[in-house]
């Protein structure tokens, strides 16, 4: 029996060890991702894990408590202030000014990795945890956001997340944003006493962040609150419209939600969400964590960094989170799709060893059962997922051929060694194999067929 590790090699509090199906199905998520974003043609970028705090700070905003309760600070050796990323978007954003990437605009770019916030851990959501990112800069025209959100619904379904609706709102544009928050600041004002304490501190600094409280205290008076279609100017207007019939058109499913909201000053237009549909599986599995996808337009945030005016729009989502819905048999690496190579006797390994190098050069997932005697070798073969094994012993060698298992039903044939790997790959998509085994494994071929 193993031994509990002492104390002081236990994971930190809010990170995580991630193995076995856990890790393949964050993999999957993963692997998902970096195929969509080529689809869309998406660049990848790398950042680095730390910036200067001022960075984060003027980017998300003083008063967010990403800012002032949940970032990695620290002082390095030679007297300047880091932070560990809590976010993306700030640091993609600096390297677009720092880097002259602006002569590639408009710039689509995408990434992943960790990121750093000193929270309470909850289910889906660690200290360091995992995003996935991807960003259009230098782009002011709608089409740019469907593009981005069409990526995104996308993604989900590629992932195999089902029940799930984007949720989408406008924020209007710089003076329509000015003439609501005012409205904002005078509705909440007058019951101001009535309020809970963080909205009472959020009233003069960012009112629009009392819309998305959950206390029960402010929920009764965001219901009668002003709402942003009544200080929409035209441009805006004719901006969100242009939006939704462009989401409409790429078939992705949206609802409008009125109270979905970004503080900080410099996001324009459109903010959403992708959320579960109440009663769905994603939302029984996620609970009060519903959001797995979300982001907005930011057009105010080059300047608040000291740049030019830039049109950007973007959205993340946490790997967690995406993890914990996928469908296990769908990310598991040990699947119908995977051969096993069992040697019998010292003098197969070597033949062996050809033949797993022949099925991996033709991308079929293969496992070496290098270990253990035959019995041995076939349960790991068995516990991991092989369809087929392939047998390959004294006999086999001298006659030319390894001897096919299929795993499921017990049933074995011979194939030929010079038919590898195409009667391997045959066999496993159920192609006409028949010119390959010739009338003793025909059979097998025919029930396959038949499934």
């Amino acid at each position: 029996m193993a031994k509990t590790p002492p104390k002081n090699l236990q994971a930190i509090r809010g990170t995580q060890d991630i193995f076995g199906a856990e890790a393949e199905a964050f993999a999957f998520v993963v692997d998902t991702f970096e195929r969509v974003r080529k689809l869309y043609r998406f660049r990848r970028v790398e950042m680095p894990v730390f910036e200067k705090t001022e960075v984060f700070s003027r980017a998300i905003g003083e008063t967010t408590d990403v800012v002032s309760k949940e970032m990695y600070s620290f002082e390095d050796r030679g007297g300047d202030s880091l932070t560990l990323r809590p976010e993306f978007t700030a640091g993609i954003a600096r390297a677009f000014l720092s880097n002259g990437w602006q002569q590639h605009a408009p710039l689509k770019v995408a990434t992943h990795g960790p990121l750093f916030r000193y929270e309470r851990p909850q289910k889906g959501r660690y200290r360091q945890f995992h995003q996935i990112d991807a960003e259009i800069i230098g782009a002011a025209e709608p089409q740019a956001d469907v593009e981005l959100l069409a990526m995104a619904d996308q993604l989900l379904k590629e992932v195999g997340i089902e029940g799930v609706t984007l949720h989408l709102n406008t924020l209007g544009d710089g003076d329509s944003r000015e003439a609501w928050r005012a409205a904002l600041v005078e509705h909440f004002r007058a019951v101001k006493d009535e309020l809970s304490e963080d909205s009472q501190e959020r009233l003069e600094k960012n009112p629009l962040r009392i819309l998305d409280s959950k206390d029960r205290r402010d929920r009764r008076f965001v219901a009668d609150a002003p709402k942003i279609d009544q200080f929409l100017s035209d441009e805006a207007r004719a901006f969100f419209e242009a939006v939704t019939s462009g989401l409409d058109a790429a078939g992705v499913k949206w609802t409008r939600a009125e109270s979905l909201v970004r503080g900080l000053d410099y996001y324009r237009h459109t903010a959403f969400e992708f959320i579960p549909d109440e009663g769905s599986e994603a939302a029984g599995k996620l609970g009060s964590q519903s959001t797995i996808l979300g982001g907005g337009r930011y057009d105010g945030l080059m300047e608040s960094l000291g740049g030019a005016p830039t049109p950007a729009v973007g959205w993340a989502a946490g790997i967690e989170r995406l993890a914990m819905l996928v469908d296990e048999g769908k990310a598991l690496w040990s699947d119908d799709w995977t051969v096993a190579v069992i040697p019998i006797g010292d003098d197969a390994e070597n033949e062996a060893q050809q033949i797993v190098a022949a099925l991996r050069n033709e991308s079929i997932s293969c496992e070496y059962a290098f270990k253990g005697n035959m019995k041995k070798r076939m349960q790991k073969a068995s516990a991991a997922g092989a369809r087929y094994a392939l047998l390959l012993g004294e006999d086999e060698i001298a006659n030319g051929i390894v001897t096919v298992r299929d795993m499921k039903s017990g049933e074995q044939a011979p194939m030929k060694r010079e038919w590898i790997p195409q009667g391997v790959f045959d066999l496993l998509f159920e192609n006409d194999s028949a010119k390959h085994f010739g009338e003793t494994v025909r059979p097998l071929v025919e029930r396959l067929k038949s499934r």
